[in-house]
């Protein structure tokens, strides 16, 4: 990938995590863009260089977020063998972790929750919550399966119903 590239992908990614840091404080609302560009270190017309509007920037600070959080669940199970339960287990450890890493943003979620019932992006933050979470169920689903069949769990347990309940207790 050239320079100049690797360098907007860069200031891309540093106006983002500003931005989730400002959002994270003031909220979607108190938030404001020449606010983030300050933090970011960017004049405020370098942030409309990489995004529409502000709800532009809202809605990549949520995919940025969930990139997070699903490449840590990711790449902590991928990369065991083990039993069903001990993925399971990293997965746990993993996705605390990360929430306690970013906790300082944590406030976000409440946030995108909100723009999913508002006119902020309804449909766009809807669309995205569903693929997200249909995400996590389905990795956890498929490890209680794949214990189901390994006779770590029981027959008789529902998969999906489970990986629904963690998935929610996580959230």
């Amino acid at each position: 990938m050239p320079v100049d590239m690797i360098l907007k992908q860069d200031k891309k990614i540093r106006i983002t995590e500003a931005a989730a840091s400002i959002f994270a404080q003031k909220g979607y609302s108190g938030a404001s863009v020449a606010e983030i560009a300050i933090h970011a270190d960017v004049g405020k017309g370098t942030i409309y260089e990489y995004f529409d509007s502000k709800e532009d920037l809202f809605f990549a600070v949520f995919k940025w977020y969930s990139e997070k959080t699903g490449a840590a669940a990711t790449v902590s199970i991928s990369a065991l063998g083990g039993s069903a339960a001990q993925r399971l287990e990293v997965l746990n450890e993993s996705l605390m972790s990360l929430w306690n890493e970013i906790k300082d943003v944590f406030a976000l979620v409440m946030e995108f929750w909100a723009a999913s019932s508002s006119a902020l992006g309804r449909q766009r933050f809807q669309a995205a919550f569903r693929q997200l979470y249909h995400d996590f169920r389905s990795i956890v689903s498929a490890l209680i399966h794949d214990g189901i069949k390994r006779g770590e769990f029981r027959e008789e347990v529902n998969p999906e119903a489970v990986a629904a309940a963690l998935v929610g207790t996580w959230d």
